[in-house]
């Protein structure tokens, strides 16, 4: 079976890089879009000094979402509604990974921002009706994410309403050492994983850490 080709809609960003750093030394081939090709050709550059090995290539947006076979939403939530729009004739039905987190920083304080969908997954399955949307990846740090040589230790929830996209999704992110990936249950319960993270993100605040997520008492084998 083929390697499926990632695209990452906001690759340059800290999260999608370190995302598009751990599956290229996975062996899949990376697409960054932004909207200045320099800043693809950028963001290939750290990846590729990150893993020599990685077949990776950058372009604009619209030309990302046609190469690739999965689309990873890694953007700014303040662009995610226009960004989205933007590129849903070329996303079509395809397969897209939503890890945008509403979120603020205003006056020192980070906290979540209401979203009128229900959750920044929920507004992409709005935005684009034909794709398949699922959430996963919020707990993921991007520093330790670069460390590519070290294994994670995390848990990735993972959250949809369509079950084998969320079971693609889901072997995805066991492609990464030290990753479990759990079934967080339908789309709807995203608002629960982009919330979560505005807490760890507080918790690294408080206590100068880099915060990931591991759930006790469940079985490896347990499912359903």
């Amino acid at each position: 079976m083929p390697v499926e080709v990632l695209a990452f809609i906001g690759g340059t960003g800290p999260e999608g890089l370190g995302l598009a750093v751990r599956f290229a030394a996975a062996g899949h081939e990376i697409v960054i879009g932004s909207r200045s090709p320099e800043r693809a050709q950028q963001a290939v550059e750290k990846i590729t000094a990150r893993v020599p090995q990685a077949r990776a290539a950058g372009m604009v947006n619209q030309e990302a979402v046609r190469r690739g076979d999965i689309v990873f939403v890694t953007i700014p939530f303040v662009g995610h509604r226009d960004t989205l729009a933007a590129l849903a004739p070329d996303i079509g039905a395809k397969l897209v990974v939503d890890v945008v987190v509403p979120i603020s920083f205003e006056g020192g304080k980070i906290a979540a921002i209401a979203v009128p969908e229900g959750s920044a997954a929920q507004q992409a399955q709005s935005l684009l009706p034909q794709a398949q949307v699922v959430a996963a990846f919020h707990h993921l740090d991007a520093g330790q994410l670069m460390r590519v040589e070290r294994p994670l230790a995390a848990d990735v929830l993972v959250c949809a309403d369509h079950q084998q996209a969320k079971e693609r999704v889901m072997a995805l992110a066991e492609k990464m050492e030290g990753v479990r990936a759990l079934d967080g249950g339908p789309l709807a319960n995203s608002r629960y994983l982009e919330e979560f993270t505005v807490l760890l993100l507080n918790l690294n605040k408080t206590y100068k850490a880099r915060t990931s997520l591991r759930i006790t008492g469940i079985s490896p084998t347990l499912r359903g």
